[in-house]
């Protein structure tokens, strides 16, 4: 029994970091093209002012 339980719990480990791994892959770059083209989509009333600093700095000043 102790042992199935522990390859439950392996598996469900190994699933949630592919799971983990395969999300964080899907952000573009701070800075890149496709970042400041996915920031100007986005209403402005939802930007952070972390995101309304890096699009300042890397979108309108480059």
């Amino acid at each position: 029994m102790l042992k199935s339980s522990f390859s439950l719990t392996s598996a469900a480990l190994a699933l949630a970091l592919a799971l983990m791994a395969s999300l964080s892959g899907c952000a573009p770059e701070v800075g890149s093209e496709k970042w400041c083209k996915q920031m100007e989509d986005k209403p402005k009333g939802d930007w952070t002012a972390n995101e309304a600093a890096d699009y300042t700095k890397h979108c309108v000043f480059k």
